[in-house]
């Protein structure tokens, strides 16, 4: 286990797992890992920490996590064994306890067996990626026991197995191109329901599903119907954890076939006809076979080029439909409008092979930073006419809000992630796909949807991008909106002037002098040392069951607006949760940022890089609290420049020392400056959609001149 698991067991900072190294000789030594990363035995670090009375029990989770992570083969082969127990467990549910209550040894020499009889009736006698795993189990048997009981106390397997593999994921977050719960079950909707089985008379028969590129199998696992499922990747060891995922689901279908290797050069399903065909296919590859397989017999609608290698995974994805079949696959925006790739658009529409292209927001799948697309294809039926429309859908923009995840800003899209709202635009799609598929066309709504007529977009580059056929949302609103905005805009100004701060004449007083240079002053540290008020950082918790909760992000902190972020899923921890008249101060970038909650935000989680200072209200006033802090010489005597990035140390923070009803008296001054610069923010706003919005209404003649 790395430091940072050590610190996930005692409660404690990493900083606190370093000082223990150096100033305790006892400490355990590293087994492994790097001089700058090493990492211990969990069983070593668990007796040092109890012997410390750091420690009272491991818990269940972790005990099982740091078994996979620290297993001598790795933790994906770990998490392969752990999947095959957790099966066993539920499938032998009769035999596991008799087989439980065997010491290590013989327990060893008769797993195989069991294993091989289950993974035979879930999976079929022909499993390769699942074989050469099930002989090694020898090192494993302390991991099948925890992951036995961990299942127990997660009241079933398929919680269990989740669990286990999501920290693997999201303990290595760049080894992985993964497809989120939200876009994965879009696609699944998208592709089985409707009228995706015209050739059957119940629409809810079950289907035949295949993925081509599997990964951990999150898409198939969308999938709420399957008859039978295949699924093929690249990399043996996703294959074999896919393989477990879709046999430990409850909704699994019998029939789950797994495959490794390259979809594209070594097809696993030659002939197979499925009735829906999802896919997150790898973006922008050049080495995907471009020179062996110029003659494959799926480039139906066109040869691509070397770099249209996702136009190769759209063909191989048609080539694998029956007739009438749907294809969902997620795509990168530039595949709508590369002139290398023009033909081969074009032929698929002038075939009616293409149905539908849907822009979704920034922050929706990896790479989160750009807005991907939808492509949804249909495998034409011989003899029927080619549809004469293609459903362009453009939620890019129209379904987020404002903000950022734990105030991370912008550079890997965690920010546009947060702003999502996922359930708008899981609506917006299936609503507009739902009316076109069912009806052949769309009534166009400005800057959402359109059924265009295919002739309209067989130029000479054949860009199918939704946001450059779509009619603007501002010339639907046209003057009047424009109107509407402007009196708001008038009414703001108006009030900006009755909010405007007094002139200045003389010194503000306390005691007899300006009020920070007799009164005395503390520190925030002192405060709270005396009991005055409490500190809490911010950015731990997770998301309880059921029960969703925002987060209040350094950016929502910066930008004045409303908690933004949301909570990651993961083992039950309590977040810090805001309460009104709690002061929330910034504590990266070195700028003078405060905020005093009020009662909407009381109840949001408290995100990262923020401090939250609880007030005493019989001895602090709020504002008068936040009021001070925020004064530039304050925030320049407690920054840190140690660094690039400039940390505030809160507990340097200085306010003088004044009684409770002169601390009120400033705090309504404090509270007046602040609606006022709220006012301010608001006009800007009106402002700049007012010069935008007549700017677009004179381009498009919906305004005068």
């Amino acid at each position: 286990m790395t430091a940072a698991g050590i610190a996930r067991l005692a409660g404690v900072g990493r900083a606190a797992v370093s000082n223990w190294r150096r100033r305790h000789a006892d400490f355990p030594k590293p087994v492994g890992g790097t001089e700058t990363s090493p990492s211990f035995a969990l069983a070593d670090v668990e007796r040092w920490l109890r012997e410390q009375g750091k420690l009272a029990e491991v818990p269940l989770r972790e005990r099982v996590w740091q078994q996979i992570a620290g297993h001598p083969a790795g933790a994906v082969t770990a998490l392969v064994h752990a999947g095959c127990a957790l099966l066993l467990v539920r499938d032998r549910s009769a035999a596991w306890p008799a087989l439980a209550a065997l010491p290590d040894e013989r327990l060893t020499g008769v797993l195989p067996v069991a294993l091989e009889e289950t993974l035979t009736e879930r999976l079929g006698p022909e499993r390769p990626v699942l074989t050469p795993t099930v002989s090694a189990l020898a090192p494993s048997v302390p991991l099948l026991r925890g992951a036995a009981e961990l299942a127990a106390e997660m009241d079933g397997v398929r919680p269990a197995f989740e669990f286990l593999l999501g920290r693997h994921l999201d303990a290595n977050p760049r080894q992985y191109t993964l497809t989120p719960p939200g876009p994965a079950s879009l696609m699944a909707a998208l592709a089985t329901g409707g009228t995706a089985s015209p050739a059957a008379d119940d629409t809810r028969a079950p289907l035949t599903v295949l993925d081509p590129a599997c990964g951990t199998g999150g898409l198939l696992s969308a999938v709420e119907r399957p008859g039978a499922v295949c699924g093929q990747d690249a990399d043996h060891d996703l294959a074999a954890l896919t393989a477990l995922r879709l046999a430990l689901s409850a909704e699994a279908a019998a029939d789950i076939r797994v495959r490794s290797g390259d979809s594209l050069r070594a097809d696993a399903f030659p002939a197979l006809a499925a009735d829906a065909v999802l896919c997150h296919p790898p973006f922008n590859e050049r080495n995907w076979g471009h020179d062996e397989l110029a003659y494959d017999p799926r480039w139906e609608y066109g040869f691509p080029a070397r770099t249209e290698s996702e136009l190769a995974w759209v063909q191989h994805a048609l080539a694998r439909l029956r007739p009438g079949g749907t294809a969902v696959l997620l795509m990168p925006p530039a595949a709508a409008s590369r002139r290398s790739g023009r033909r081969i658009r074009a032929d698929l529409l002038r075939r009616g092979a293409l149905r539908a292209v849907v822009a979704l927001p920034a922050g929706a799948a990896p790479p989160y930073g750009i807005p991907l697309h939808l492509w949804v294809l249909r495998r034409p039926v011989p003899g029927e006419r080619a549809a004469g429309e293609l459903l362009l859908v453009d939620t890019a923009s129209e379904h987020t809000g404002q903000g950022g995840r734990d105030g991370q800003g912008g550079r890997d899209g965690r920010d546009s992630r947060d702003r999502l709202d996922w359930p708008a635009v899981h609506t917006a799609v299936l609503d507009a796909w739902t009316a076109f598929d069912r009806d052949g066309t769309l009534a166009a709504t400005p800057g959402e949807s359109r059924a265009v007529p295919v002739i309209e977009l067989l130029d000479d580059d054949v860009d199918l991008a939704p946001a450059r056929h779509l009619p603007p949302r501002a010339a639907a609103e046209g003057a009047t909106q424009l109107a509407l905005v402007r009196e708001r805009l008038a009414e703001t100004l108006h009030r900006t002037r009755e909010l405007t701060p007094a002139p200045v004449t003389e010194p503000a007083t306390a005691g007899g002098g300006p009020a920070g240079a007799t009164a005395g002053t503390t520190t925030v540290g002192e405060l709270a040392r005396a009991g005055a008020l409490t500190l809490h950082a911010g950015g731990s918790g997770t998301a309880p069951a059921g029960a969703p909760v925002a987060v209040l992000t350094d950016h929502d902190v910066l930008a004045a607006q409303p908690p933004s972020g949301t909570l990651p899923d993961g083992p039950p921890e309590d977040p810090v949760l805001l309460a009104a008249g709690d002061v929330v101060v910034p504590v990266l970038g070195g700028g003078a940022a405060v905020r005093v909650v009020d009662t909407p935000a009381a109840g949001a989680a408290l995100g990262r890089n923020l401090q939250l200072l609880r007030p005493d209200p019989a001895a602090l006033d709020p504002w008068f609290l936040a009021g001070f802090l925020r004064a530039t010489a304050n925030t320049r005597q407690a920054s840190s420049y140690a660094s690039t990035a400039t940390r505030l140390d809160v507990r340097r923070l200085q306010l003088p020392r004044l009684p409770l009803a002169e601390q009120r008296r400033f705090g309504e001054r404090f509270r007046a400056l602040a609606e006022f610069e709220e006012t301010l923010r608001q006009a800007s706003r009106l402002g700049e959609q007012l010069v935008q919005g007549l700017y677009d209404g004179l381009a498009d003649g919906t305004v005068a001149p």
